[in-house]
């Protein structure tokens, strides 16, 4: 670490008794695993912290963005009320060969929320972060529409199109920068500099019940996993047109149901954008963990990447708890003894 960034981190280490209330947030990316931020803004408003700025890659500067327009409540009321079909018809599959989607219908959410607001016109300074695949570097948006800037944060390569600004390509943050830690060295007046961090990587694979020390599923989990078995019709349309992304445009009908059934070959082809999307979550922990390593946060809050897929959009409210539960430990060790001003 270089002189100048160790002396800018000095501005914003903790106060010696430990007991400072403003705080710079680091949100990293990791798909619906990033619904635990909302537990840990939670968490830290439960024990009276203000957050002075914050940081976030792709779910995580969505979460920044939503947050920052005051706007969390209503958002959080829309994604805990989601099942694993209403998450599902958000889907809009594009032709495009540079995206299996177009995100355009989860935009059109936010849009409602959040309006045609600029950056800089919020209360407390927000930065998401993007990739240029054209000149290979990450782009900050500090500044302009806050929408264009989520959109561009959130466009994992190859699945989601990206978004063309000018002669740039801009895809997913998370590419190179899953959590953005520079951003936030500019808060002086922050006592302590709170990441989380939501690819993390764990000694042995741990399920979000166990961490949250669930017992058993409720009704709702198990209708979803009875949805995820049978999804009918609508999920096969899915499937045969990612097949198609994947084989070009230039496949005929026939081709497609040689040798074996549209079906088994789309099961198969919808299995190749899982491997994308887990690929890409293991790229983003091992850059996570550099970027921990080169920047150490006062307080890192880690959701170990195990605990669902990236896509499980459906989980919302356990992923929440999870993100509260967490936080509150990680703010027991760093704060022994600080109260939380709110029940769980």
């Amino acid at each position: 670490m270089s002189k100048s960034t160790e002396q800018a981190l000095s501005h914003i280490s903790p106060q010696q008794d430990g007991h400072g209330k403003k705080v710079a947030l680091v949100l990293g990316s990791g798909g619906a695993r990033g619904y635990a931020h909302i537990g840990v803004i939670e968490a830290l408003e439960a024990r009276g912290f203000e957050i002075i700025s914050i940081a976030g890659c792709s779910m995580g500067a969505l979460i920044a963005g939503i947050y920052a327009s005051n706007k969390l409540a209503e958002y959080r009321e829309w994604v805990c009320n989601l099942d694993y079909l209403d998450v599902l018809k958000l889907v809009d599959v594009t032709w495009s060969p540079m995206g299996a989607m177009r995100a355009n219908k989860v935009m059109n959410k936010l849009e409602a929320l959040i309006g045609d607001t600029l950056i800089e016109d919020l209360p407390i300074p927000v930065t998401t972060v993007a990739t240029d695949l054209v000149r290979q570097r990450e782009v900050w948006f500090q500044r302009g529409p806050l929408l264009r800037a989520i959109r561009a944060s959130i466009a994992v390569p190859g699945v989601i199109t990206p978004v063309h600004l000018g002669d740039q390509v801009l895809v997913d943050g998370g590419l190179l920068n899953p959590l953005p830690m520079m951003p936030i060295l500019s808060a002086h007046e922050a006592d302590l500099v709170v990441a989380v961090n939501v690819t993390a990587q764990s000694p042995q694979p741990v399920s979000l019940e166990e961490l949250l020390l669930v017992d058993e599923q409720d009704e709702r989990t198990r209708l979803e996993r009875d949805h995820d078995a049978n999804l009918g019709g609508w999920m096969d349309g899915v499937r045969a047109a990612t097949k198609r992304l994947w084989d070009g445009f230039g496949a005929q009908d026939d081709e497609w149901v040689e040798e074996e059934s549209i079906e088994a070959r789309g099961q198969r082809e919808w299995g190749k954008l899982d491997m994308i999307l887990e690929s890409f979550d293991i790229t983003q922990a091992a850059l996570a963990k550099y970027k921990v390593a080169g920047y150490p946060p006062d307080v890192l809050i880690e959701v170990p990447k195990t605990v669902c897929s990236t896509y499980e959009f459906h989980r919302a409210r356990d992923l929440i708890r999870l993100g509260r539960h967490l936080a509150d430990e990680a703010l027991e060790r760093r704060m022994p003894g600080i109260a939380s001003d709110a029940a769980e």
